[in-house]
Formats: C-alpha cells, structure tokens, sequence
C-alpha cells in the first residue's frame, strides 16, 4: 500500500532529505538546490542541531515546503508516518555519528528519525564527522548494521575538516551525493548489489612525453570513469581508480593510484588487476608513444623545418587483461572510442574489437570534437559477448554508468 502512494501521489520523485547537525549541513543547501532543479519533489526534515546551523526559512524558500524538526506539528496530518511512507527516496546528508547511531540502532525522537523507521524506499547516508569519530569502533559497526539492512552508506571524503584537522570524515561533494541520489532512484531499489566486489577502474588520458615540455595526448577527461567510480562506491563495491592526467577532484571511498604514461598506466593496472573482480579500462590509452624523448626542449629551426617524429606503438593493456584474466572469475569491460571510417560505422568498428579484446563487456562511444570527450553528456552502445546489445541513449554519464554497472550485475549473475 505504502508503495502505491509513492507511485501515485506525485508525478515528481519525492525526495526526503534528512539534514544532521553538522558544520557540513550548509553544504545540503546546494545538494537541495540540485535535487530541486532537476525535478524532484523535495522535503526537508532537519534535526533540531541541524537548524542551529542552517535555519528552516533557508530550506523553505529551497524546497518550497514547510520545514519542521518535531513529531508535534501538524499532529493531523501524520507527519510521522506519512513522510516516510510516500518518498521514493531518503537522503540523509551530513549524517552525523550520533545520527547513524540513532538510525541503526531504531531510535525515533525526532520527525528524521521516525522518517527513517517508516521508509520503504531506497535510503542513502553521506556521513561526516571528525576522523576519530569514523574510525571508531561504534560508529563502525554502526554503519554495518545499516548497510546489512540495505541502507547505502557512502564513505566520506578525505580532506580538510573543521579547524585544523584534516583525514577521512568529509561530506562527499553534493554533486557525488546527487549522482548517487539519481542512481537509487533509477534502479528503484537500495540493494548494493556490487556488495563485496572488488573493482578496479582506470579513467582519463594518457601522455607520451616528447621532452621535458611537449607530449601526445588525447582529450580524454576523466569524467566517466570518475562516474563509474561514484556509482560502484554507492552499489556497495570496493573501487580503485587509477587516474590519468585527471583535474577532477577524488570521489569519495575511493582508492586513488596515479598514473602519466601509457607504461605507467599498464604497470598500475597488471599489479591491481590480480586482486580485482572487475575491471574497467575507460581511460584513453595513447596508442603509440615518440620513440626518442629529448632531454631539452626542442627548438625551432631557424629554416622553418620542423623536426621528424618518429612513433613506436605502446602495449594493449585492454586486450592483455581480456586474454590473461589475472583473477579467476574476472569480468573485463572495455571502452572503445570510434570516429568510424568511410567503410565502417563506429558500432560497426566497436563490434570487432569485442572479439579482439576478448572482453566481456564493450561500451562503444562516437567520439570527435565536441562529442564525449570532456562534456557531461555521452550516449553509447554496450556490446557483450553473448551477442546482446544495448543503446544508451543520450544523457548524463552517471546515467551511462549505472547502466554498465547494471550490465555487469547481469553478466556476473548469468556465471
């Protein structure tokens, strides 16, 4: 029944979002406005330490609706109960130590807490909280129990925290939570069903040095990899992210490696890829390196000839990792990049290399001045070795992500 009043009481995903009494909670402003503008029916529900931070005329004028931290207003509309039964999703951003101890242990003294106890929908965490608090025993186990129950816990980020401190314990960006937000609504449930998966990612691009100033690159941001990151951490799995070349900042509950050179890169990716379950190249790999580096800077000729450059072709990690498969039971998904050419489309072009890899899964994207590369849209074909396929269409890459993700559930289950 529960269910059938969120289904049809809005045409908008209502939203609940639980504000804990954190310094972080004036970041929820902006979590709020995200979730406002993109349509979602969104109402606030601070704890009474919360307000002392960020006050109820802040998140009314945001959300557009009343906002109130007691059990005791509105007594006939049930507010107690109703909130918690019409949402299609929980968001509890900054959540506290003393709030997730409330949450896992069934207290209800406040309007957020008796929320959380009648929710059937998805529940998402973003804690934060001073270092010694996360990394204490209670707060641990804590954040089990609600994870054994299916609640998401995102991890926090590392980084700077109130005063001088600085360690794990930040609120993750309001953009990460958001993302992760869209992701529980879109799969319409909160099971983590990447739980106890070991994923290594890499993302970005990498650079052959010429000399100590030039290098051959690509236009490869980072920017979906970082997106199947995010939405591996909030499905339940352990990630690596091995970064090429990358400005964006570290997802949060993420293992972060660096890489610059395509060798680098294959280095990083053979050691880590022996503990992984699943491994996803969506870095752009330069395919060819100059086989001379110059130590100086090279210089203009004074005739105006320009210098020969002469290219030796780097390693394929993508199909040594699809051939080799460095763990038993290893899923591979691989990325392929395709202008195509005057004989062959880019998906027709993207269907031979999933053989040549030898990979499980195969995203194909267009690519080419201002397509894929370095925006916030995509749109992709997901080739798998069974001969099934499936269009992407266009949208935002953390949508293209828990779509691949989505995918290799599906194939890991068919075993």
């Amino acid at each position: 029944m529960a269910a059938e009043a969120r289904s049809t009481t809005s045409a908008r995903p209502r939203v609940v979002l639980g504000v804990g009494g954190g310094i972080a909670a004036y970041k929820a402003c902006e979590l709020l406005r995200r979730l406002a503008e993109s349509g979602h029916d969104v109402t606030v529900v601070p704890t009474a330490s919360a307000l002392r931070f960020v006050g109820a005329p802040t998140w009314e004028a945001l959300s557009g609706h009343p906002v109130s931290a007691e059990v005791w207003e509105s007594v006939s509309e049930v507010p107690h109960v109703r909130l918690g039964q019409q949402a299609d999703l929980v968001v509890v951003a900054p959540a506290t130590a003393d709030l997730l101890a409330r949450a896992a242990h069934g207290l209800a003294d406040d309007l957020l807490t008796n929320t959380l106890l009648t929710a059937r929908c998805p529940v998402l965490f973003a804690p934060a909280m001073h270092t010694e608090m996360w990394q204490h025993p209670a707060t641990r186990e804590n954040v089990a129990a609600l994870r054994r129950r299916g609640a998401v816990v995102l991890d926090p980020a590392v980084g700077r925290l109130t005063g001088a401190d600085s360690g794990p314990g930040r609120l993750p960006e309001p953009q990460e939570i958001f993302e992760a937000a869209l992701g529980l609504l879109r799969r319409g449930c909160a099971a983590p069903d990447l739980a106890g998966l070991r994923v290594l990612i890499t993302a970005g691009g990498t650079r052959e040095p010429l000399d100590p100033v030039r290098y051959l690159g690509n236009r490869s941001s980072g920017m979906q990899g970082y997106a199947l990151a995010r939405a591996a951490v909030a499905r339940g799995a352990e990630v690596t992210l091995i970064a090429a070349n990358v400005a964006l900042p570290d997802p949060a509950g993420v293992k972060m490696l660096r890489a610059g050179t395509a060798l680098e890169l294959r280095d990083e990716v053979r050691a880590a890829a022996a503990e992984a379950d699943v491994v996803v190249m969506s870095a752009a790999v330069a395919d060819f390196r100059p086989a001379d580096y110059a130590d100086a800077k090279i210089k203009k000729a004074d005739d105006s000839s320009a210098p020969e450059l002469r290219l030796v072709q780097n390693p394929h990690i993508l199909r040594e990792i699809g051939h080799e498969r460095l763990r038993p039971g290893q899923t591979v998904v691989g990325f392929a990049a395709e202008t195509g050419d005057a004989e062959h489309s880019a998906l027709e072009l993207g269907r031979r290399k999933l053989a040549k890899y030898g990979v499980d899964l195969l995203v194909v994207n267009e690519v080419g001045v201002d397509k894929v590369f370095g925006r916030p849209e995509t749109e992709a074909v997901i080739l798998d070795a069974a001969g099934d396929e499936a269009a992407v269409p266009p949208g935002p890459k953390s949508a293209l992500a828990e779509e691949i993700w989505n995918r290799v559930a599906a194939w890991r289950a068919r075993g």
